[in-house]
């Protein structure tokens, strides 16, 4: 989480060269490439190793390509475009905890406890303080983007759903490999409609100013190295080790350390209401992980 928190600031710097899609293809080709030579290498590694996957299990892969990178990124854009405030459309997006118990109890009969709901709740609460309270704009915008943001979340907790349903003989490196190759395939046509000739004719344009080139290229890599490798596969170890519910909570501990890293590295000021805000969420992260027997719903 604190990876994806530092990524909203590489894509801002990304996009100053690049356009949107063209960045998602740029960073999860990098992302797949890098993930490629690591199981070349490693190739008798257990863990490092990419591993073949067996033909009945290729649909769930496909499957969480599909949900996410490749509907998640595309919703997300419209979603944003939908909202007037950034700040709205960010804590709208911020709700997986809220829908991830829903999903883990009616498709994976995953258990959740009355610890979990209140965790998250709390957790959530704060989340919005730390988003909403002292933002210009509050107002919603469009139903049309409230449920754009309904289906991106979905995405985001359908692919976690299906990260608990891929078999535990495959680690988490190879799945997310496979998953992300698989979302490749749905880029690459979508680009190439959307923004193959633009790109043809603007690309020599990246190679005018070198300080932005290299600049925007950190960034790129940034994204693909840490955010599209290093935190995917985390989360996926994280979402089959303890499950769907709880792996989600920490989504809402993203906006604490962007917070953090805004007051660090650019002087943002945090108010009293932002400070109480990163408390509840810690607070109802830690209520949200202890488990009681017999406290299920």
């Amino acid at each position: 989480m604190l990876i994806w928190a530092g990524s909203g600031i590489a894509v801002k710097e990304a996009l100053v060269l690049f356009s949107p899609l063209t960045l998602i293809v740029l960073r999860f080709t990098v992302a797949v490439l890098l993930m490629l030579l690591i199981g070349l290498i490693f190739r008798q590694s257990d863990v490092l190793g990419l591993q073949r996957i067996d033909k009945k299990d290729i649909p769930l892969f496909m499957l969480g390509g599909l949900f996410q990178p490749f509907l998640y990124f595309i919703f997300e854009t419209y979603t944003y475009q939908s909202f007037a405030s950034p700040t709205i459309a960010e804590a709208m997006l911020s709700t997986q905890p809220l829908l991830a118990p829903l999903f883990a109890l009616v498709l994976l009969r995953e258990r959740v406890t009355r610890n979990n709901i209140i965790g998250i709740l709390l957790s959530t609460l704060g989340m919005m303080m730390l988003l909403l309270i002292g933002s210009d704009n509050f107002a919603l915008g469009s139903y049309w983007g409230i449920l754009l943001a309904v289906i991106t979340v979905s995405m985001s907790v359908s692919y976690t759903v299906v990260l608990r349903r891929i078999p535990t003989r495959y680690s988490s490196l190879s799945i997310v490999f496979y998953v992300q190759s698989f979302a490749l395939l749905l880029f690459y046509p979508l680009w190439g409609i959307m923004e193959g000739n633009a790109c043809v004719s603007t690309c020599h344009g990246w190679f005018s100013n070198s300080a932005q080139l290299w600049d925007s290229s950190m960034a790129v890599l940034y994204l693909a190295v840490f955010s599209s490798v290093t935190a995917f596969v985390l989360f996926c170890y994280t979402v089959r080790e303890i499950g769907v519910t709880r792996a989600n909570v920490f989504n809402n501990v993203r906006p604490v350390f962007t917070a953090i890293l805004m007051w660090l590295f650019f002087g943002e000021v945090l108010p009293i209401w932002k400070i109480i805000g990163i408390v509840l969420i810690i607070i109802g992260l830690f209520i949200s992980q202890k488990h009681e027997k017999g406290d299920n719903f």
